[in-house]
């Protein structure tokens, strides 16, 4: 199992501030960095800023030498396919081979609205996502790419340059309803089930609803890699853990008790413990999103104190 960080711009993160933590991050062994897709946080907090997700990852991609840089996930429908296909690969190119494509369907219905973007039911963004991904993949992979999808459609479209990774970057979905496990089994290189709080007994569940819609597409699910993004909470004692509930309830609210028990709290060991049950399900990657404004901490006990103790 290896680790990733995961940052959501959205809180009010700098450049200055997701730039030295990605660069603590490469040097403490975290193999991949992570960035959420949005435009703001709240329409009542107009002052908090909140980074462009792709503009970040070429920035970033400039400033490291090895971490691998990856949106969780990027919303399809806020950029047109073919322009998402060509600025993906020219973060590709730029980082030296090292993007994660990571996509959804978009769900922010207040972004869409404030920019004035479409936002159709459910059902019609998933079917945009499949005509994304057919598209995205033509554009990487074909000198020119002719598609005629229901909801998007593209023409001799031409991606020069291409993305160095072949035959392309890996291509992660985020799912977590069963026709998202349906589009995943049969587009993705990797799978990440949208939900921080996930406790084990539920993602070997979603595990389970994975491996039918593989067996349905003709694939083996041990194709898929299975990655996990875990709301982590560390501290080198129980103490130090209980000190930061009030600050973490504040921020994410009445239920946070209640979620917290699908997350990953508590001291290097616990954590360890906890990490180990995600590993025997499968999970090849967990994805630390830590509380804001204690990330440089957090990381760094994982980093010292989890990842040399992981197999």
């Amino acid at each position: 199992m290896d680790a990733g960080f995961f940052i959501e711009p959205q809180f009010g993160f700098t450049y200055e501030a997701v730039r030295e933590l990605t660069l603590d991050a490469e040097a403490l062994g975290f193999s991949h960095l992570w960035v959420s897709d949005h435009f703001f946080l709240r329409p009542d907090e107009p002052n908090t800023d909140c980074l462009e997700a792709w503009t970040l990852l070429g920035a970033l991609g400039q400033v490291t030498t090895r971490i691998r840089l990856g949106t969780l996930v990027t919303s399809q429908s806020y950029r047109y396919p073919a322009l998402l296909a060509k600025m993906a690969a020219a973060v590709d190119v730029m980082s030296g081979g090292r993007l994660e494509f990571g996509v959804g369907t978009g769900w922010k219905e207040v972004e869409y609205k404030a920019y004035g973007i479409p936002f159709p039911p459910a059902s019609v963004r998933v079917g945009q996502l499949v005509d994304t991904l057919e598209i995205v993949r033509a554009m990487w992979t074909q000198e020119r790419a002719t598609y005629h999808g229901r909801y998007y459609s593209v023409e001799d479209a031409v991606c020069a340059p291409k993305p160095l990774q072949r035959p392309h970057p890996p291509i992660l979905i985020g799912a977590l309803r069963p026709r998202m496990i349906r589009v995943a089994a049969r587009y993705a290189d990797a799978v990440n089930f949208r939900d921080f709080f996930m406790a084990p007994a539920r993602y070997g569940a979603m595990l389970d609803q994975l491996r039918d819609a593989c067996a349905r597409e003709g694939r083996s699910d041990e194709s898929v890699r299975k990655t996990h993004t875990t709301f982590a909470i560390i501290g080198r004692t129980r103490s130090d853990i209980e000190a930061m509930m009030p600050e973490v309830t504040r921020f994410w609210g009445p239920a946070t008790d209640e979620r917290l028990r699908g997350a990953t709290v508590g001291t290097p060991s616990e954590v360890r413990e906890r990490l180990a049950a995600y590993q025997a399900l499968g999970v090849s990657q967990v994805i630390f999103l830590f509380p804001y404004g204690r990330e440089r901490a957090m990381l760094r006990l994982i980093g010292e104190e989890v990842l040399p103790r992981l197999a």
